[in-house]
């Protein structure tokens, strides 16, 4: 039976939700082409339709995770309740690449280091929207080291094997990015126009 160009894209889906977990969840070494296939319900000669190499699944999955929620609306508060979340820490597999396999890409391929690249690009331009400063260059420092921040907080949380202690790392990086964060404007009671939040004391 002919497949049709739906199913075919189905296939190719399925094939990058299962080594984007895989990978994220295990690492990319640690897993295998069948291992993919296998996660997405396929055979392993039905990779090769879809990718020339595993370097080649490895890049496009990255691509595939960073570009995941592209159009859903971005809100740093948010952001940064979700990543510095238990949730986040304890399910790897569906979470932050960088935090998962940063330390695995720079042995990765060109194409899969591009990729990376630009997503973290995109997640620093994003972040330095809501970044207090009075200029654009200020603004992008901030998002950088915040989100540096962010990341390192969640691998060393996930590494150690102390509860209090991984709980306790979050919590106090999420304090710190929030610090910086721009406070929101509040509306008046009584008029329902938005007042400039007050300058923080010292």
């Amino acid at each position: 039976m002919k497949i049709t160009r739906e199913q075919v894209a189905e296939n190719r889906r399925r094939i990058l939700d299962s080594a984007s977990r895989l990978f994220r969840s295990r690492g990319v070494d640690a897993v295998s082409v069948a291992d993919v296939m296998q996660g997405a319900g396929l055979t392993h000669g039905a990779f090769y339709r879809h990718f020339a190499s595993k370097d080649d699944l490895v890049a496009e999955a990255l691509a595939h995770i960073l570009t995941s929620d592209g159009d859903a609306p971005f809100s740093l508060r948010g952001y940064l309740e979700q990543y510095l979340s238990a949730e986040h820490r304890d399910n790897p597999a569906e979470g932050c690449p960088f935090a998962a396999l940063a330390s695995e890409i720079r042995h990765q391929s060109p194409q899969a280091r591009a990729v990376m690249t630009a997503g973290a690009r995109q997640i620093i331009e994003m972040m330095s929207i809501d970044m207090p400063a009075s200029a654009d260059t200020a603004e992008r420092q901030t998002a950088i080291g915040n989100w540096a921040a962010m990341v390192g907080a969640m691998m060393i949380a996930r590494a150690v094997d102390d509860g209090a202690l991984s709980d306790r790392i979050l919590d106090e990086t999420r304090r710190f990015v929030e610090s910086s964060i721009k406070p929101v404007a509040s509306a008046d009671p009584e008029t329902g126009v938005l007042e400039a939040p007050s300058p923080p004391n010292g």
